[in-house]
């Protein structure tokens, strides 16, 4: 489900990804192992839920450029309708399979996996009470096109999609705002005479695109309400609330209200049990925690946006009265840093970089065993067949890396370069604990004679500035977890220039080609060794620095109902969620 929600860990800004989750091997940590979290009970309608935020603003609420997994999960349980969508449950297994959205189901497929046809429900609306077409969908679809506007969101309608590339390797379509190439994007989404289904004709097989569908990205939007960038700001719903509110800042909130054009009988899967949702910007990440655990009157109808704080996890892990609100779970995302290798072009400098890295103090900052076991790659072990060790620490980059790093042997990897020690800067967005891990990770650097700059982001800004190339640096805090059960939403979209997460800014055309052969691969045993092959192809040549594999621990109000972590996104159930009254 992409990238990580920013400035909750150092990490997958840090927010997405849905796969198959299991319990992955080695320590998690104490405390429970899961609860429902917060009230128990049957569903009430009623009441507003408060979310608490550090970040000044949302990373985007266009639905073509969301593209974090806390985000994803809260704007399609609340203000965005897709074809398909994961269906509510706490279970690993039933959390991330697939039920109909706007759809009536999850699909037909065609021609081999090449061509997806999806029907839709009768009574589907936006908010301002006009019926949602297939040609609202379709529109919204082509705006992904459009990536000199419609940024930071993912690229499989651009990779997927039967549309041959221009001579510079990018879609011969350039979206609706040029309309270049418009002719071929026709060709390939097409719709019926009645506009109620909706055709896509992909360039190669793909037979799981239903799960593609979940993404905002595939959300429809009225033509005629288009602004462009300026979408951003106040998007129209097709869910069952709609934006009252929209003020940046700190002391910034976003308001959600009911949408009175939305209907329960066109949408069985969201039961829309709250009134309202207040989201309350720039409020101090200790503060947060302090007054979930207070549990005042006031915040028992309050969450926080993503995690407890490292230093709060004691208080919430030892004392019983919080056994059953908390929750303590493997989540979909890997940590890491990506390192962007046209800065950072020699091999050498980039793995002097991981060896000399300290991830044993970085991993203490985040919470210790609580925050997860130490990662090799950017495949989580919990994906299912198409993980393997990759060996990264364990002699792949020349001998046994301990973890707490080995500055002699980042010395010696620096002279073999046959370059200077670099100086480079590390991005990351501005919170407490990212500030620690950006102070381990320059002292760490510095016993092998690396330079490390600190770069602080405002979290709510942190993915607008380093998806710019001119803006980013050499390493960029980062996390990712899988779009759906298949690495073909991690390598790709981490490695490849058609890639909607290429921090590292890797351009290898052998390794490019290697990545599009296992995406079509039918033979799932097969394509599983690709990817195995392809993730240690990348932690060999250091395209990131993985860190953990990740936890997330949180702690709901105590009148929030089905506060579980949902395993589709390793968030809150946003669209399920309820306050007793």
């Amino acid at each position: 489900m992409g990238k990580a929600r920013p400035g909750v860990r150092a990490a997958v800004l840090v927010a997405a990804g849905a796969l198959a989750l299991t319990a992955c091997g080695g320590s998690g940590g104490s405390g429970t192992s899961s609860s429902a979290g917060g009230a128990g009970g049957t569903p009430t309608k009623g009441g507003k839920i408060t979310m608490l935020s550090q970040a000044e603003q949302w990373n985007n609420v266009d639905p073509q450029r969301v593209y974090t997994g806390e985000d994803l999960a809260f704007f399609s349980g609340t203000i965005f309708r897709t074809l398909t969508a994961y269906k509510f449950s706490k279970d690993a297994k039933e959390g991330t399979s697939i039920v109909p959205d706007l759809a009536t189901d999850t699909g037909t497929v065609a021609d081999g996996g090449k061509t997806w046809s999806f029907t839709l429900r009768d009574g589907v609306t936006f908010e301002t009470g006009a019926p949602i077409t297939c040609a609202d969908i379709k529109y919204g679809v082509s705006r992904t096109f459009a990536t000199d506007i419609i940024t930071n969101g993912p690229q499989y309608a651009v990779s997927m999609l039967d549309i041959p590339a221009d001579p510079a390797g990018g879609s011969a379509y350039k979206g609706p705002y040029k309309k270049t190439g418009q002719d071929l994007y026709d060709k390939a989404v097409t719709c019926s005479a009645d506009g109620k289904t909706i055709t896509f004709h992909l360039s190669r097989p793909v037979p799981d695109f239903n799960y593609t569908t979940t993404l905002a990205a595939f959300a429809p939007v009225p033509q005629a309400a288009d602004t462009g960038e300026k979408y951003d700001d106040k998007p129209v719903s097709s869910g069952p609330y709609k934006i009252s509110v929209y003020k940046k800042g700190k002391g910034g909130q976003f308001i959600l209200v009911r949408n009175d054009k939305w209907s329960q009988a066109s949408d069985p899967y969201r039961q829309a049990y709250v009134d309202s949702w207040e989201v309350d910007f720039g409020i101090d990440p200790a503060v947060i925690d302090q007054r979930l655990i207070s549990g005042a009157a006031a915040d028992q109808a309050t969450i926080a946006y993503g995690s407890l704080q490292p230093s709060s996890l004691p208080i919430v892990f030892n004392d019983p009265k919080f056994a059953n609100r908390r929750t303590n779970e493997f989540d979909p995302y890997v940590r890491y840093f990506a390192v962007n290798v046209k800065k950072v072009p020699n091999v050498k400098i980039r793995q002097a970089i991981a060896v000399a890295l300290d991830r044993e103090a970085l991993r203490t900052n985040a919470g210790g065993a609580y925050a997860g076991d130490f990662a090799d790659g950017v495949i989580k072990p919990n994906i299912g067949i198409d993980y393997a060790p990759t060996g990264m620490w364990d002699g792949l980059l020349g001998k046994t890396i301990p973890s707490t790093g080995d500055p002699d042997y980042a010395k010696q990897l620096i002279q073999e370069s046959g370059q200077p020690a670099p100086t480079i800067t590390f991005d990351y967005p501005n919170t407490p604990t990212n500030a620690k891990a950006a102070a381990i990770i320059a002292s760490s650097e510095a016993k092998a004679g690396i330079t490390v700059k600190p770069n602080p982001i405002e979290a709510g800004q942190y993915y607008g500035v380093v998806f710019d190339p001119a803006k980013a640096h050499e390493l960029i805090n980062a996390g990712w977890g899988p779009d759906w059960p298949n690495a073909s939403t991690v390598i790709p979209e981490l490695f490849t220039p058609s890639g909607g997460f290429n921090l590292s800014q890797v351009d290898d055309k052998a390794f490019t080609a290697a990545s599009d052969a296992a995406k079509v691969e039918l033979d799932r045993a097969k394509q599983a060794k690709m990817w195995q092959d392809l993730n240690k192809q990348a932690s060999q040549q250091v395209f990131t620095v993985p860190t953990r594999f990740g936890r997330d621990q949180r702690l709901p109000g105590a009148k929030i109902g089905n506060a579980y972590l949902w395993p589709a996104y390793g968030s809150w159930p946003y669209g399920d969620m309820y306050v007793t009254q």
